[in-house]
């Protein structure tokens, strides 16, 4: 039987526990080492067969750009398969853009995966995160599904067992840009200046990964550490953010900023 649909896909986001640069790539790419934890906030997607071969994305919230990435992961996986079948990708945005909370790749993340079911495409989890990689360095976690600590550009994933936590999240109304603030001296700084104990950037850049039975040491090591080395740029860039973090201290005694803000 055709599947002709499939409806209430949930795009949920994340929260970085902690981000350290660790060091920047030749090809500029930086590097990173963080642990990616998902929360129960999610944006909403629903998915209905098309047989031209036309892919098109009809918002149910506020306006999205034109060729977001759920389009772009939609085209990515139609153009690797050679698939001619379309979609129409009808989405309910409730996670806010421009908050370092992953909601547009977690978008594409899901589009894949159920594109994968409704082409009837059957590729491994594994060869979607291949191609996941191409559309945004959040893309493979998303794809993967679980609460992961992440090294290199965010493509090198170890599955992490996190506590059950009771999180409180503030967005302030305005966003950086992710690029600037990458661009922004300090943030050069801190890449040009990494070391981390143990850790060899360059063995990274090769695709080594972190083995599976330090993982819970490394994570009770690392949390103890939790800063997010793009807060301080961010917050001279950004005084909202500074505010938002310090309310954020006063009232629970602890905060940290996710993502690029």
């Amino acid at each position: 039987m055709t599947l002709r649909a499939i409806y209430d896909v949930a795009a949920p986001a994340k929260l970085n526990w902690f981000l350290h640069l660790v060091g920047r790539r030749a090809d500029g790419y930086h590097l990173l080492r963080s642990a990616f934890v998902l929360i129960d906030w999610c944006d909403t997607l629903h998915f209905e067969l098309r047989t031209d071969g036309r892919l098109a994305r009809h918002d149910l919230g506020e306006p999205l750009p034109v060729d977001d990435l759920c389009l772009r992961a939609a085209r990515v996986l139609q153009q690797a398969s050679a698939c001619h079948l379309g979609v129409d990708i009808h989405i309910q945005k409730q996670v806010p853009t421009g908050a370092g909370m992953g909601g547009g790749s977690s978008d594409a993340a899901s589009t894949l995966l159920a594109l994968n079911r409704l082409w009837q495409l059957h590729w491994p989890v594994a060869q979607l995160q291949s191609l996941a990689v191409a559309l945004g360095a959040d893309v493979p976690f998303f794809i993967g599904g679980r609460n992961a600590l992440v090294q290199g550009i965010g493509e090198q994933l170890s599955v992490l067992n996190v506590p059950c936590q009771h999180l409180v999240v503030a967005k302030p109304a305005a966003s950086i840009e992710t690029r600037a603030l990458f661009a922004h001296p300090l943030v050069k700084e801190k890449c040009d200046a990494a070391i981390v104990e143990g850790f060899d950037a360059s063995a990274s850049d090769q695709g080594n990964r972190i083995d599976c039975d330090a993982v819970e040491e490394m994570w009770e090591l690392l949390k103890t550490d939790s800063r997010n080395d793009l807060q301080p740029a961010a917050q001279q860039m950004c005084p909202a953010v500074k505010q938002a973090a310090d309310w954020l201290q006063g009232v629970y005694g602890n905060s940290r900023m996710t993502g690029s803000g």
